[in-house]
């Protein structure tokens, strides 16, 4: 999925994402992080500032996304460094969904 719309870019059908789950999905040469919690989408960049991991490879606990490389965690609904070996927090985007399709700002 690829369309633009309000610099908003349709990334995945919201069923495809069963809540309490998460996946990469590129979007302009970026990788970001999509995340479905509690019945909202959230959306990072795919990357932790400690050694460049891809979050998407970690474990998501609650609104936690736990780095798989040194266990680094995030809050998925802000961005925030919850915990860990670095001092950054991560960028996140607006997400929405509409008729289905779940959207990230960019």
């Amino acid at each position: 999925m690829t369309d633009t719309v309000d610099n908003f870019v349709a990334v995945a059908a919201a069923a495809d994402l069963p809540d309490g789950t998460m996946r990469c999905v590129p979007i302009e040469r970026e990788r970001v992080l999509l995340a479905h919690v509690a019945g909202r989408f959230y959306a990072l960049r795919d990357m932790c500032g400690h050694r460049n991991a891809p979050l998407s490879r970690g474990r998501l606990i609650g609104t936690i996304v736990e780095c798989p490389l040194h266990f680094a965690q995030f809050d998925v609904t802000t961005g925030r460094l919850v915990d860990g070996p670095i001092s950054a927090d991560v960028p996140s985007y607006e997400t929405k969904v509409e008729a289905g399709v779940v959207l990230v700002r960019r």
